[in-house]
């Protein structure tokens, strides 16, 4: 009977480890997988045609550093980011926790925006309405007592959803699959403003933290869970490296065609338009479905991300109290939208600008807990390969940040 009951537990165990961990992939996948991210894509695949793969194989790369570093720190500090970030350099952890709310909320915004463009596409709803019904919808999961159970299911099942639908219209694209390939590892053009921006709008903000405090809210820490821990930040990577290649192999599928899409003005979509060229009627409304999708997952991902870093104003918060907190939030980022009609573009382009210092002011500080802390994570020997390669990602990191401020400067003149 005691061998039963302890077989029995350990399954029980393990399966909860295993759901624990595709809970954390696909929030962090779904979260990178916004709005901004497919409207950047399908611009850049109209621009830069197959060198752009170049572009996306870097983003992902610099994703895999950046990713590796924050779950293994939060993982083996059993903190959340900000309060890492105050004990080891005091107060940098309420700049850190300020850079993020701000830009989760203006950028919540834009994702309330696309959910609204998304349901436009796909039913014809109108925009405003559909922004406020995704919203509501996000509110609805937030305040039941299952938030967490529903979070999950929502990102596999929409995760899984994106995915398939962006494979279907890749196969009805036919897109130049040996020169992408080709153009990927050997580009005959190399534009480093495409890779800081997909970079920025994929790996920053709150993004860089999502997986890793889901991880940490489903105790999935410690010195004893890192394999595991550091298997499921590789996995994550994979996921979002698979959907953002896919779209690009879908969009350049309509673009090597000979088809003329639109990029010159502001109200155009050159993704949606791209679905449309490939399967009509259908690709408008598969596009809608996506597009939608990817919003209304980033919005709960930046909410419920955004939300996690204010434990250095109330670090006695109950899990009840921030889901409270989150729903407020995105009434906030509602509110704003419904009131401007529109993702207030200065906003956002402001926002990006912190978006683009979060990222490397965060990663420099987990990169130095890394090199000096090893009182904070129970005496772990940080791997060096680790370290070098943040310490490289860290470099490019401040230069894309003081390129994002340059932005806005030469924005707001």
């Amino acid at each position: 009977m005691y061998m039963e009951n302890r077989t029995s537990n350990t399954k029980t165990f393990v399966k909860n480890r295993r759901a624990s961990l595709i809970s954390a992939i696909f929030l962090m996948a779904t979260s990178a997988i916004g709005p901004g991210f497919i409207t950047q894509t399908a611009t850049f695949t109209v621009t830069l045609g197959s060198a752009f793969g170049f572009g996306i194989l870097a983003s992902i790369i610099i994703d895999f550093v950046v990713q590796q570093n924050i779950w293994r720190v939060v993982s083996l500090t059993k903190m959340y980011s900000s309060d890492i970030a105050n004990a080891t350099i005091p107060y940098s952890g309420y700049v850190l926790a300020i850079l993020v709310i701000f830009g989760g909320l203006v950028f919540n915004i834009g994702n309330i925006a696309g959910a609204g463009l998304g349901l436009n596409a796909l039913v014809g709803l109108d925009p405003k309405w559909g922004g406020a019904i995704s919203a509501f919808m996000a509110i609805y999961i937030f305040s039941s007592h299952k938030a967490s159970h529903f979070i999950d299911r929502l990102m596999i099942g929409f995760g899984l959803l994106m995915i398939g639908l962006t494979l279907f219209v890749l196969f009805a694209a036919h897109p130049p699959i040996g020169q992408a390939f080709t153009e990927t590892l050997f580009p005959s053009n190399i534009d480093f403003a495409s890779i800081t921006t997909i970079v920025g709008g994929t790996v920053g903000g709150y993004i860089s933290y999502a997986g890793a405090h889901r991880l940490l809210d489903k105790k999935m820490v410690g010195v004893e869970n890192i394999k595991y821990v550091s298997s499921a930040a590789t996995r994550g990577i994979i996921v979002v490296g698979v959907m953002r290649y896919i779209l690009f192999l879908a969009i350049l599928g309509v673009v090597a065609s000979g088809v003329t899409i639109d990029i010159s003005s502001y109200a155009a979509n050159p993704a949606s338009q791209a679905f449309q060229a490939a399967l009509g009627q259908l690709g408008l409304r598969i596009f809608g479905l996506i597009l939608w999708a990817a919003a209304l997952t980033s919005i709960i991902g930046a909410a419920y991300t955004s939300m996690t870093f204010i434990t250095p104003f109330k670090p006695s918060i109950t899990i009840r109290q921030r889901q409270i907190a989150t729903i407020i939030f995105i009434i906030c980022s509602l509110a704003i939208y419904l009131i401007m009609g529109t993702a207030p573009v200065s906003l956002l382009v402001f926002a990006g600008g912190f978006n683009g210092l979060v990222l490397p002011l965060g990663l420099t500080i987990f990169i130095f807990i890394g090199w000096k802390r090893a009182d904070l994570m129970s005496g772990y020997h940080y791997p060096h390969w680790l370290l070098w390669s943040g310490f490289i990602v860290c470099a490019i990191t401040w230069y894309m940040g003081a390129m994002s401020i340059v932005t806005i400067f030469n924005y707001l003149r």
